[in-house]
């Protein structure tokens, strides 16, 4: 029996010995061929192989070391696998190593590793392939330092995941993600942080404790929602339990039981807009641009929006956005106001309904090289912006004139190009409520056509420089006021004309210096209605009756003009700073000739109006029957003009600081200086003309200038303060006489103007589809004031940071306070009727400046020189805290008014999706209808 078990145990250790041998080689050595090496960065497996294919049982029987290939090379056996579930070939790749382990049937990729499939791709540290389970697990690995660097990145298709580590499943396409990051959630300015997510499939992943901020910090948020478990739909909606907002980290009782957020990526999705309230002494509380947003296709949208007080004013509004790329893009504004002031019985009581239409419309020139719509459209109540409700408009209260163009132009080439422009036009004075428009203007214009041309298209010379082209203007004009706009009254007053004008002129040389030009005009206008005139005995009046009908008058003109330019030049010395002054005169004279045209003008009989009870027909008046039309009448005296002017510009040559520059700088002294008069031959009394002298003198090259102009009287006035044909000087007076004067200058400069080599203000936004003060007809400059920033997702008024001062931003501003300052001034003088008064004069300034790294204070003001009082003021204070922003916009009382008094008081969120997240506390101006 003893023999007997020693000779089993020698069997079973002979037969476990081959076993031995083959385990150990799932332990390689350093130089095993199984350790990829580092030039082999790729390894693809097929669909039909997939992991299973790594998997492949090992000849037990053999010690020759198995590289990749030949383990790839292996035939398959007889024994039946799992059905494979990978559909595409896997790509893998590491900069430090590759290892295969096939005892624990894994791949391990270390150092800026990377897996792909199909539209699947992982970047990490540290990857490990388990081909058996068919998942990936990726982490980031530390660096020399210690700092965890080289985090996952997990992208799929569009959406992409920077999570602290991850692993997925390729059977079930699914992941289990520590530390996900995801910015820019569904292509919004959303971004989230959660500590652990499941992604389930393509398009839902489940989060649990997760920190939903617009901080771009996602580590060290200044704010964030925390969630307990969300829900999350990539590119559609995120979905929410219970909800807390923490600001720096220190939970606010600010909660609520779920939350919903959208992410749709392509456009934004409607929703309400959360309205602000304030408070009036007159109209009570109010709530204020409050509405729903309507986000109807991924051109264009529309927001409509209101305010109620409580004492029953109202305001409704809407404003839509629209733009097709490399098309065109515009925007629409509409607003309607029902204003009460005081209570209904009151004796105090008024009520006022106003209204506003803005449209801003620009075509692409690409997109139709020979044709072009555009529109600016301002027209409405005459009183909107000085009543309305809306402090967006404070801005533009100031305006007294509101015009409107909307047109359509084509262009139709050949020989001879034709361009067609039909217009809609609209001008408006706020003060007077007159409102002339014009619906609508067609004009057609035919090019120059050079009949006497040679046929190799030479034109020069008298002759062959001849040229001549038709123009065609047509009105439908309607001048109307406030209340009758748009009503029948309008529509009777209605005047149309239509005029044909076909010029004809030629250019040549005289002496070679001199050039000279003829010009004529024909002009045949036809008009729908005319006025006869009579007068009746019985009323000892002038009666006008108004005929309608077809009628038409024709009109000629002609002219000769003659014109050079002079140069003087003056050499300083060698070495001296200024090199040269030049002085460039350009005079001209012309001579206008045109005939009367007495055959339109018919007379009447009536009394002496001195004496209106005499029955005698002893005066005879002249009239025309086109007196008062479209056109007016032709006139009925000869005009024999002899017209003269003098252009000046003054410039010099001085050497250049830079002492690498080859040629000297050109400064301007004196801009075109202009003079210029007429005198009248065929008149039989004040034959000459006003004086009138414009010009503009710069004080800092290309930065200020000062515009000036005024008008000079050789004659002189009577007690009436009329003009008499008698000299100034003869009546005891100077040689002119100043009758208008007019001088401004406008500036803006900045801290970077001071600065070496600093960077030029880059100016205001002029675009009025974006600046709705400019829009409305306000200044795009703010130097009269801007409207409150009711959304508050205004940028703060800052400016976007330089690339290369991004990292001097952090610090605070201990020796650079950037600021922004625009200046304006304006006076006029009044002489024409010995008024000797200044008309205007007035000083107004606006600006503002950063008192440290996120703080901006600002502002406008002015003075009013010739009725002294300070003008309207508006200041400013803004604070940016990163994703919030926080502004404060104050109207104080100017020389005892208050009715422009109003205060705005908002912090926020910025950015769109969370941008009702606010504080918005308001007190609107309070102006007595």
């Amino acid at each position: 029996m003893q023999t007997k078990t020693g000779l089993l145990l020698i069997i079973c250790s002979l037969c476990l010995l081959p076993l031995l041998t083959v385990n150990a080689q799932d332990v390689p050595s350093k130089n095993d061929a199984r350790r990829v090496p580092p030039q082999d960065t790729t390894l693809m497996q097929s669909a039909t192989e997939g992991f299973q294919t790594l998997a492949k049982p090992v000849d037990t029987l053999t010690t020759k070391d198995i590289t990749v290939e030949e383990l790839l090379s292996t035939p398959q056996d007889s024994i039946k696998k799992k059905p494979e579930t990978l559909t595409d070939k896997v790509t893998y790749k590491a900069t430090d190593y590759q290892r295969i382990s096939q005892r624990k049937k894994k791949i391990y990729l270390y150092n800026e590793a990377e897996i792909l499939y199909e539209d699947m791709k992982i970047n990490a540290g540290e990857i490990i392939l388990d081909y058996e389970s068919n998942t990936v697990f990726a982490k980031g690995i530390k660096d020399s330092a210690g700092n965890y660097s080289q985090i996952p990145v997990f992208v799929q298709g569009v959406n992409e995941v920077q999570p602290d580590s991850i692993k997925f499943n390729f059977d079930t396409q699914r992941a289990l993600i520590y530390g996900s990051r995801v910015e820019g959630a569904g292509g919004q300015q959303i971004n989230l942080k959660a500590e652990r997510s499941k992604r389930v499939n393509d398009s839902v992943v489940f989060m649990s404790n997760v920190k939903i901020t617009t901080s771009e910090d996602l580590d060290n948020p200044e704010y964030y929602f925390y969630a307990r478990r969300v829900k999350f739909v990539p590119g559609k909606k995120l979905v929410a339990g219970l909800t807390n907002m923490y600001i720096a980290d220190v939970p606010t009782p600010i909660g609520i039981p779920f939350a919903f957020f959208p992410m749709e990526k392509e456009r934004s999705v409607s929703g309400f807009i959360v309205p602000g309230v304030g408070e009036s002494n007159e109209r009570g509380y109010s709530v204020t641009d409050g509405g729903y947003y309507f986000s109807l296709s991924d051109y264009f949208n529309l927001a409509l929006t209101g305010d109620y007080y409580t004492n029953g004013s109202y305001a409704i509004r809407a404003d839509t956005e629209y733009k097709l790329r490399y098309k065109f893009n515009g925007r629409f504004s509409f607003s309607s106001e029902r204003i009460l002031f005081s209570e209904r019985g009151l004796p105090d009581f008024s009520e006022t309904n106003t209204y506003n239409i803005r449209w801003n419309h620009s075509q692409d020139t690409k997109s139709s090289p020979n044709s072009r719509f555009s529109a600016s459209v301002n027209l409405g109540s005459s009183n909107f912006y000085r009543q309305s409700l809306s402090q967006a408009n404070t801005g533009n209260f100031l305006n007294n004139n509101f015009s409107s163009s909307v047109s359509y132009s084509r262009t139709f080439p050949g020989t001879v190009p034709v361009n067609l422009t039909v217009a809609a036009t609209h001008s408006q004075n706020s003060q007077t409520e007159q409102i002339t428009m014009s619906l609508p203007t067609t004009q057609l214009n035919v090019d120059r056509i050079y009949p006497f041309a040679g046929k190799s298209g030479s034109k020069k010379g008298l002759i062959k420089n001849v040229n001549l082209s038709y123009a065609l203007r047509a009105d439908n004009r309607f001048n109307t006021t406030d209340d009758e706009f748009f009503t029948s009254e309008m529509f009777e007053s209605a005047q149309t004309g239509i005029r044909h004008s076909i010029p004809i002129s030629t250019n040549f040389k005289l002496f070679n210096y001199i050039s000279a030009s003829v010009n004529g005009n024909f002009e045949e206008s036809w008009v729908f209605k005319t006025i006869d005139q009579s007068f009746d005995q019985d009323t000892k009046t002038v009666v006008r009756d108004t005929v309608n009908g077809f009628d038409a008058y024709r009109t000629y003109r002609g002219g000769v003009s003659l014109g050079t330019t002079v140069y003087g030049t003056f050499n300083f010395k060698e070495g001296s700073k200024i090199q040269t002054i030049r002085h460039v005169v350009r005079p001209s004279i012309g001579w206008s000739y045109t005939p009367a045209f007495s055959q339109f003008y018919d007379t009447y009989e009536r009394n002496d109006p001195n004496d209106p009870l005499s029955d005698v027909f002893d005066e005879t008046v002249e009239y025309s029957r086109f007196d008062g039309g479209f056109f007016g009448a032709p006139s009925n005296q000869v005009s024999n003009s002899i017209s003269f002017s003098l252009a000046n510009t003054l410039e010099a040559k001085v050497r250049s600081k830079d002492s690498t520059a080859t040629e000297p700088r050109k400064i301007n002294l004196i801009n075109n200086l202009n003079i210029r008069t007429s005198y009248n031959i065929a008149a039989d009394s004040l034959r000459l003309s006003p004086i009138n002298i414009n010009g503009s003198i710069p004080i800092i090259q290309d930065k200020l200038d000062i515009n000036f102009g005024g008008n000079l009287d050789i004659y002189a006035l009577n007690s009436s303060n009329r003009r008499i044909d008698r000299l100034n000087i003869n009546n005891g007076g100077s040689l002119f006489r100043l009758t208008s004067g007019q001088a401004s200058f406008g500036y803006s400069f900045s801290s970077r103007d001071f600065e070496k080599g600093g960077k030029k203000d880059p100016g205001r936004n002029t675009d009025r589809t974006e600046n709705s003060t400019f829009a409305g007809g306000g200044r795009p400059d703010d130097l009269l004031g801007q409207g409150v920033d009711i959304t508050g997702n205004r940028n703060a008024g800052r400016d976007e940071p330089d690339e290369d001062e991004e990292e001097k931003e952090v610090e605070f501003y201990t020796f650079k306070v950037p600021w922004n300052l625009r200046f304006g001034y304006q006076v006029g003088y009044a002489n024409s009727a010995r008024q000797d008064q200044i008309s205007t004069h007035s000083i107004v300034i606006s600006g503002d400046i950063k008192l440290g790294n996120r703080w901006t204070v600002g502002g406008s003001t002015g003075y009013d020189l010739a009725n002294p009082g300070i003008t309207y003021t508006s200041l400013n204070f803004a604070r940016d805290l990163e994703s919030w922003n926080m502004r404060f916009s104050w109207v104080p009382p100017v020389n005892n008014d208050l009715s422009r008094t109003s205060w705005n008081f908002f912090i926020g969120i910025t950015g769109n999706l969370l941008s009702d997240i606010k504080y918005d506390k308001r007190r609107t101006p309070d102006q007595q209808l």
